[in-house]
């Protein structure tokens, strides 16, 4: 008859030997403990390592009956890798049934973490020559520019034809602006005829102040302006 507490005993002493940094014993009856695997990436490459926690509980009937087994804290993990750990976990207890087997789970387990530092190593890898194709496809377009036919060139010209048209057209309308005289500028402002034309068509001017007002006689100017000729007429005789 199989003594299973014994054989319990001696395996969670072996991995306590094996595993001194990595083994936290939760409890003794049943037995159940937890091992944190991780597995790193080289130096140079980016990103945090890769990890999980492995935790197990005897069965009574263990290692006729396979334990329970969880997998915890997954680090930097997809939920499809989780699966794939738990799916190797499966097979492996499957095929080990009769002897004591939580090394070769574990050992099963950090191997398969490793295997994926790899797989993502290569996807980050190819993830970058993609990024770079991009970069250099981009740099190779901006350097060769728009290829030219004869239609895109004609429809180059007839925009060209007509920007430099619109630019004579305007610069002539200002040189012209400019060389107006001052004759020409008066007659442009025709403010200025509107307001002599309403000064002649007022025959009396009539200013006032409040109430009071005060009419002007346009003959008084009229006589002082004979004054003034009889007066030149004199001086030159």
């Amino acid at each position: 008859m199989t003594d299973y507490a014994e054989e319990q005993d001696n395996e969670i002493e072996a991995l306590e030997s094996i595993y001194p940094d990595i083994l936290e014993v939760l409890e003794t009856e049943p037995h159940c403990f937890k091992l944190s695997l991780s597995a790193e990436t080289d130096s140079h490459e980016e990103g945090a390592p890769l990890g999980v926690d492995l935790q197990f509980t005897y069965v009574p009937t263990y290692p006729d009956a396979p334990p329970e087994m969880e997998v915890l804290s997954p680090q930097n993990l997809t939920e499809q890798d989780v699966s794939s750990i738990q799916d190797l976990l499966q097979q492996q207890a499957e095929e080990n049934l009769g002897m004591v087997m939580v090394f070769t789970l574990v050992s099963a387990v950090q191997e398969r973490l490793s295997e994926l530092v790899e797989e993502k190593k290569k996807q980050a890898e190819e993830e970058r020559e993609r990024k770079q194709r991009e970069e250099e496809e981009k740099e190779k377009k901006r350097f060769e520019g728009t290829r030219v036919t004869i239609e895109t060139f004609l429809a180059w010209k007839d925009r060209f034809d007509q920007e430099i048209a619109e630019k004579k057209k305007s610069k002539k309308e200002e040189d012209n602006s400019k060389k107006l005289t001052g004759k020409q500028l008066f007659e442009r402002d025709t403010s200025l005829n509107d307001s002599d034309a309403r000064f002649l068509d007022n025959e009396d001017i009539t200013l006032g102040a409040g109430d009071e007002s005060v009419e002007v006689d346009e003959s008084l100017f009229q006589d002082m302006a004979d004054l003034d000729l009889d007066e030149e007429l004199d001086l030159e005789d």
